[in-house]
Order: structure tokens, then C-alpha cells, then sequence
């Protein structure tokens, strides 16, 4: 099955909607991806324009488990989270595979910042990933320096796992530090 032939899946929480992304979010997208405080500390460059960000949509977040970010008064597409493989050494690249390890990744416009969003959105992708897909951990990743995230990460459960130095970021095209945290089953069920 192709994987925009695979069912999408929406996902309610008390003030957000996950949903997939679709073309007409083009200028939702620009106005957020727009700003250099979102994108390079996430591993990607300044949207230059609604139709850089509309091929954006059509060839990167239109991955299967990737999630508009979106506020429930209005539908609008404020950031991005997603399940995807794991990216760091440690992750799914051994026998650990097998018990099914994904990582999660999201990114949020700044005027949404600092008010909870993005861990509530988290937290209803673990719950699926663990609830549903039958995952036995969770990968997330952030870089040197991205406080906002490495914070958020740790009130989602997660806990420091380990550090890669010299990871190329494609995107940007350079090489940075980045720290891996992990959230297993186990942890997630004891909190």
C-alpha cells in the first residue's frame, strides 16, 4: 500500500486536533515555518514562501504518522508532530528492533509557545504508540541548545539516554550535537 493510501488518523485532546496535513495548510505552515527561531533549532530551514511550504506538505509531511498540530476552536495547523523511525545509533538498529521502537518528533509556531500544547500533544502520541501500535519505547532527539525542547521532553516522561556529537544535519547542511532521550512502556505505564 502506497503511504498516502494508508488510513489517517485524528486524534482529539482537550484543546488540540492531530490531523493529517493537506495542501490548503500551505499558508498556516508559512506563517510559523517562516520564523528562524523554529525551524533551524529543529533540524530544518526557514520556509521561503507558501509554495516551499506547500511542497513541504506534499513531500515530507505527508509521511505516514505525521500530524498537523492544530487548535480545536479553529482547525487551524499550528506546528507538526510525528512518529517516524528512529534516527539515533541506539535506536532500532539491533536486535531492540524487534520490540518495535519509534521516535517522535514536533516542532510548534512561536506565538503558541509556553502555553502546553506540545506536551499534550505528545502525550496523546504515546499513548497511541504504546496503547495502540504496541511500542516498547520512544525515542526523541533534540540539538545542543534547544532548551525549549529538552524541557519539554523531560515533562512528556522522557529521560536522558545519550549524546552524538559530530550528527550530520542534512537539512541545514551542517554537523551538530545531539542529545537522545527514551521513554519505554514501562516508565510510561508508572507515571
Amino acid at each position: 500500500m502506497e503511504k498516502n493510501e494508508r488510513k489517517r488518523r485524528t486524534f482529539t485532546t482537550d484543546r488540540l486536533l492531530l490531523r493529517s496535513w493537506t495542501e490548503a495548510d500551505a499558508e498556516d505552515l508559512y506563517r510559523y515555518a517562516k520564523d528562524p527561531q523554529v525551524g533551524p533549532a529543529a533540524g530544518w530551514p526557514v520556509h521561503t514562501s507558501v509554495e516551499n511550504s506547500r511542497e513541504i506538505i506534499k513531500n515530507v509531511l505527508s509521511e505516514p504518522e505525521t500530524y498537523a498540530i492544530c487548535l480545536k476552536e479553529d482547525g487551524k495547523a499550528i506546528g507538526s508532530i510525528g512518529l517516524m523511525e528512529p534516527r539515533c545509533e541506539a535506536g532500532a538498529k539491533t536486535d531492540a528492533a524487534k520490540e518495535k521502537e519509534l521516535e517522535i518528533g514536533f516542532w510548534l509556531g512561536r506565538p503558541f509557545w509556553g502555553r502546553g500544547y506540545v506536551p499534550e500533544a505528545v502525550r496523546c502520541l504515546q499513548e497511541y504508540a504504546f496503547e495502540i501500535l504496541g511500542c516498547s519505547a520512544l525515542w526523541c532527539g533534540y540539538y545542543d541548545g534547544n532548551e525549549k525542547s529538552k524541557r519539554t521532553q523531560e515533562k512528556c516522561g522522557f529521560v536522558f539516554h545519550h549524546t552524538e556529537k559530530e550528527v550530520y544535519c542534512p537539512l541545514m547542511g551542517e554537523t551538530r550535537t545531539e542529545h537522545f532521550n527514551l521513554l519505554t512502556k514501562m516508565q510510561w505505564e508508572k507515571k
